[in-house]
């Protein structure tokens, strides 16, 4: 076996003060196979020893909030004795590698960390950022990482429900692929990850182990280099069927009382899964890895540890119930074996071929590891930009056109087609609106799903962007008519070594909590992805956040699409033409300067409650947040999604055109409502305190703008949808 020493710790990922510190909890030079747990267990992957203190500023409690952070996923009460259990997670850097292979193991892995709290799954988003269209991976990394979230989502007949895509040079050298899951369990069903009960049995399940994956954590916790295609090897291989063997066997065991504990094994594997359940139930283990099932020959301690191989569970079962679980699992034609026991000793003590290979204490390798408050250099702030000054190369509907064929902004038919988004038979809007909404199987209820960040935000401005990114994620849900309940964060950014980056971290947290706190929104599950860059250059900084919301009674919701002819159509929130920072400025002005639009918190609580009561009333049928690209883009997205044009009034007299049609001021929304519902709304926005103003009504089969010629909607649809399928058809 190799001999330890400071070269080979820092070959593991790991500082000289770490490797002091491990000499200084053992009292001796760690083995290969004890240096290896610390590496992993110690890695920013799972230790978060660069994000702790900054993550403990969140809000993460509320009365509905069953089980916050520090468990597989986090569990929020939806009454009537069921919850909905949800997470987001990030499989980056194995995705720029392996694309394909990347994003179904990253699906797959997030699917565990649902069910393995008993809930069985009912929807998956995810978040995809991609490099410059030009760029020679880009297309390749789009068709691997889309045929890999449909290929394993699909398999498991668990509906693709939503998401969003965008593109960016920085994210050329390292795409983001961020996964959620959310899924629906009985409250007294929820299982949890804490080891108990001396002497109970630890019982490995689910596939074999194998080779794929090893220091897939480690290399997760590094900035990519020219030597990125050598680390193939740490991607990890993944079998959706399996896996869908795997749950349905897990879900079974779940209805006895067989399971005292159960955790996945994601990042790091047998060694995060077996430390972290002991840790969180303050007992030991023993484990004798001969009896770990594996697929490949000659496998040594050290790999068997470190493996990511995926579809595996650990669990600790009640005294006697070994039998039990052996023929559920049998049956469903998977691995099962007890390789190990629970002790009191507060030891992890791996034993193979009758000998002793490591021993080392739980408490400092899963929950002492180091936490590091990094140097904070805050951002310059962003350049100013005068709306009033911005150039108008182009007429309003001229530039729309330029708009809405931009990557960023074009349909993703192309992608979300690729996905099965009605499997289950519950999906009441799936992707193309402003939240998915999936019904709670058997009952009226039904749950509203969004994903959202806008990066150029955060990176202008890292506390704004963040408390953008909370806000819209509560303004989509509000779009359809839920109550917001919770989110999920998917933290991606770069080198948390950096002063600068760590500033962006620290800023876009204290903007997320000041958010959350104001919208009543907390956060109840989480990963954070750092050391996303490439030869020192820095993705655009991404805190992705799902959100989850409930309607409780799924006939009263709202959609972005109208069904007739003259609706009037009315705008929510004040219009102040915001332009710095937007998709405007960087498309036809050829400008990313300028700070991002400002969250008035307060007045975007008031605008979303008076509009979610509007929808509960029954006064509103359709409805649409104003984001990217602002008014006219909003607008054009729901005449396409209606199939049914509009006519539009000209803007106020004193308001800059430009930044009337194209600012993207937040807290707003657009309604379409009856003519005779009309003076009710307005009267019920006058006693709210909130504006209100008519914008023009629908009807006829293009746009059109009162004193300009109008663009047909099968021009914008052409632009809108042509893009996507016309860029990808390229390369083949």
């Amino acid at each position: 076996m190799t001999e330890v020493n400071q070269a080979v710790a820092a070959e593991h990922g790991l500082s000289a003060d770490e490797y002091a510190e491990i000499l200084r909890i053992l009292g001796r030079v760690p083995n290969l196979v004890e240096l290896g747990i610390f590496s992993v267990m110690w890695s920013e992957h799972c230790s978060y020893k660069s994000s702790k203190a900054h993550l403990k500023r969140l809000p993460t409690e509320a009365p509905w909030v069953v089980c916050g952070p520090g468990e597989n996923a986090g569990v929020v009460d939806i009454g009537d004795g069921q919850v909905v259990v949800f997470k987001m997670e990030s499989h980056n850097h194995p995705s720029f590698i392996e694309p394909y292979q990347g994003a179904a193991t990253g699906v797959g892995g997030i699917m565990r960390d649902v069910f393995t709290m008993g809930a069985r799954p009912v929807a998956m988003l995810n978040a995809l950022r991609f490099g410059e269209p030009s760029h020679p991976k880009t297309r390749h990394l789009i068709a691997g990482v889309v045929a890999g979230i449909g290929g394993y989502g699909n398999c498991m007949g668990i509906p693709t429900v939503g998401g969003e895509i965008n593109f960016h040079k920085s994210f050329n050298g390292n795409i983001l692929v961020n996964a959620m899951c959310v899924g629906v369990a009985e409250a007294d069903k929820v299982f949890y990850a804490a080891a108990a009960g001396i002497g109970n049995p630890v019982v490995y399940v689910g596939a074999k182990t194998g080779r794929d994956g090893i220091h897939g954590a480690t290399m997760a916790s590094a900035e990519f280099s020219e030597e990125t295609e050598a680390k193939r090897p740490t991607v990890q291989v993944g079998d959706p069927f399996k896996e869908k063997l795997l749950l349905e066997a897990c879900l079974e065991l779940m209805a006895s009382d067989a399971i005292v504990a159960i955790q996945d094994m994601g990042a790091a594997g047998l060694t995060s899964s077996s430390f972290e359940m002991a840790s969180r139930g303050g007992t030991g283990i023993e484990l004798d890895l001969s009896r770990v099932p594996m697929r490949e020959t000659g496998m040594t301690p050290y790999e068997i540890m470190l493996s990511e191989s995926q579809e595996r569970m650990l669990m600790v079962l009640r005294q006697g119930a070994e039998d039990e679980a052996a023929a559920v699992f049998r049956k469903w034609d998977l691995d099962v074996a007890t390789i190990g026991r629970v002790t009191d000793t507060g030891r992890m003590v791996l034993s193979f071929a009758g000998e002793v290979v490591a021993d080392v204490p739980i408490a400092p390798v899963a929950g002492a590891s180091p936490v590091y408050e990094r140097p904070i250099e805050p951002s310059p702030p962003p350049v100013p930009v005068v709306s009033a000054r911005v150039p108008s190369p182009l007429a309003p509907l001229d530039a729309l056109q330029k708009l809405l064929a931009t990557p960023d902004l074009v349909s993703k038919r192309w992608v979300w087609e690729q996905y099965d988004s009605t499997v289950g038979a519950d999906t009441l809007a799936g992707p193309g609106g402003d939240a998915a909404v999936v019904r709670v199987h058997g009952t009226q209820k039904a749950l509203a799903l969004s994903v959202d960040c806008t990066p150029r935000y955060v990176e202008a401005d890292p506390k704004m962007g963040g408390c953008q990114a909370v806000a819209e994620t509560w303004r989509n849900l509000i779009a359809v008519g839920a109550t917001p309940l919770a989110i999920t964060d998917c933290m991606n950014f770069g080198n948390p070594e950096r002063p600068r980056i760590m500033g962006q971290f620290a800023a876009a947290i204290d903007g997320m909590a000041e958010a959350c706190r104001a919208l009543d929104f907390p956060v109840v599950s989480g990963n954070v992805s750092l050391y996303n860059e490439t030869d020192g250059r820095a993705i655009q900084p991404t805190p992705g956040i799902g959100g989850v919301g409930l309607l409780a009674d799924l006939t009263r919701r709202a959609t972005i699409a109208y069904d007739q002819d003259g609706l009037t159509l009315l705008l929510v929130g004040e219009c102040f033409g915001w332009l710095g920072c937007s998709l405007y400025l960087r498309e036809i002005v050829q400008s990313e300067d300028g700070a991002p639009p400002p969250v008035e918190l307060e007045a975007e609580k008031r605008n979303g409650l008076f509009v979610r009561e509007l929808i509960e009333q029954g006064l509103l049928r359709t409805c649409h947040d104003l984001a990217d690209g602002g008014l006219l883009v909003a607008l054009a997205e729901m005449a396409l999604a209606s199939n049914i044009g509009m006519r539009l009034e000209a803007p106020p007299s004193g308001v800059n055109p430009t930044g009337w049609w194209f600012g993207e001021d937040q807290g707003r929304y657009v309604l379409a409502v009856d003519r005779d519902q009309r003076k009710a709304v307005l009267d019920a926005a006058k006693a709210a305190g909130v504006l209100v103003r008519a914008i023009g009504q629908t009807g006829g089969d293009d746009l059109g703008i009162a004193g300009q010629s109008a663009v047909s909607l099968a021009t914008l649809r052409a632009l809108s949808e042509g893009w996507l399928p016309a860029y990808m058809e390229a390369g083949q």
